[in-house]
């Protein structure tokens, strides 16, 4: 008897907590809306979509701002940016999937999968590279994606397809930034090898098996690969004068990109929105994807030492930056692609994921970092 009563007291309780969330969150929209209205004020960016999940697993977004500066169009919620080098995180995840299959080892030397190729002893620290090197950045490989050759080739081909071999190509014969495994340096490259091994060991391309195990069972509908120059409900992002890449202002023209966003692939690849970002942090990061000894795996971070992808008291894990917060320990990571800024942040102590989309890659425009505006939000919510 005592239990039973238990269990009807343990089960109103729930049902009342989920309807206070429910009731409360278009209050919890309204006050979000307003902080970003009044941080947007004192800013200069077109828009900005931010997106939650609270610890019952409710999520929601908000926007403000402007989709289309020349049309002066509303941003909404469910449009979609690129989303950059959050992208990894997907990879990251499949590939540690293979890894709890026994069908990869993070340990094992890449010369298992590439020591045949041709190029392959023109990889810088080539016999010595594992498959845990390239995923924490440790290779010493440097990056090809600001090769000004690369950059020429992007601009002189905006429709071209590339495949991966021609990515890596950039680096080819070029010294090692430091010895493998005794140093960290950010490069999409790693990731484009990454990449690589995962399909010759599937057998099958990886936008499809990222759609299969993750996207399609966490009912991400809002993410899809950037495989193309035209992407559906893609909104335009603004791209800063003297970026990299050399284009300025908008990067959607007649609908359709600049240059193929597929030179990205396993670098990065995905356009999403906010909430799918911040749903899928919730779900990594909270063992949904990934069996626990895997996940520590992915969150055991190296000394990034201030690098690019890190900042002071981080580290990186596999495709996860880790970082201290005013509510401890953050997991996630963060995004640019030309006229994008995205980032996504979970704390596990507060089981509260949020992430935020400019569609701008100006940073000075947004006037503070993109987890300065992730912070205020969380401010608001862990108030509520």
């Amino acid at each position: 008897m005592i239990r039973k009563i238990i269990f009807i007291g343990t089960l109103l309780w729930l049902l009342c907590g989920q309807s206070f969330s429910q009731a409360n969150l278009n209050q919890l929209r309204q006050k979000i809306e307003a902080k970003l209205s009044e941080l947007k004020a004192s800013a200069e960016y077109p828009g900005v979509t931010v997106g939650f999940v609270l610890p019952d697993g409710t999520s929601s977004s908000v926007s403000v701002g402007y989709a289309n500066l020349e049309s002066q169009t509303s941003l909404k919620p469910r449009d979609r940016m690129l989303a950059g080098s959050i992208g990894k995180t997907y990879v990251a995840a499949v590939v540690l999937q293979l890894v709890q299959e026994g069908k990869l080892q993070l340990d094992d030397k890449i010369e298992k999968w590439f020591g045949r190729e041709s190029w392959f002893e023109r990889l810088p620290n080539a016999h010595d590279l594992t498959l845990r090197m390239l995923m924490n950045h440790s290779s010493g490989i440097p990056e090809h994606v600001l090769d000004k050759n690369f950059l020429a080739a992007i601009k002189a081909n905006p429709d071209r397809v590339w495949k991966p071999e021609e990515l890596i190509n950039y680096v080819l014969d070029a010294k090692p930034l430091f010895v493998a495994g005794k140093g960290y340096s950010y490069a999409d490259t790693n990731y484009i090898l990454v990449g690589m091994i995962f399909e010759r060991v599937t057998k099958k391309n990886l936008y499809s098996e990222v759609q299969r195990r993750i996207l399609k069972p966490l009912k991400l509908e809002r993410t899809i690969p950037s495989d193309r120059r035209v992407l559906p409900e893609l909104i335009t992002g603004y791209s800063m004068p003297n970026s990299p890449f050399g284009y300025e202002g908008a990067m959607l023209r007649e609908g359709k990109f600049v240059f193929n966003p597929q030179m990205e692939w396993t670098g990065g690849g995905f356009a999403s929105t906010a909430e799918d970002l911040a749903k899928w942090a919730k779900a990594l990061y909270e063992g949904k994807v990934l069996k626990a000894e895997t996940l520590t795996q992915m969150l055991t971070g190296i000394e990034t030492s201030g690098g690019r992808g890190g900042g002071q008291g981080s580290k990186y894990g596999l495709a996860c930056q880790i970082r201290p917060s005013e509510w401890g320990v953050s997991y996630g990571h963060g995004g640019w692609f030309p006229g994008y800024l995205s980032e996504m942040e979970y704390f596990p102590e507060k089981k509260i994921a949020i992430a935020v989309q400019f569609n701008t890659d100006a940073g000075r425009q947004i006037k503070r970092g993109l987890r300065a505006y992730i912070a205020e939000v969380a401010k608001i919510i862990l108030n509520q």
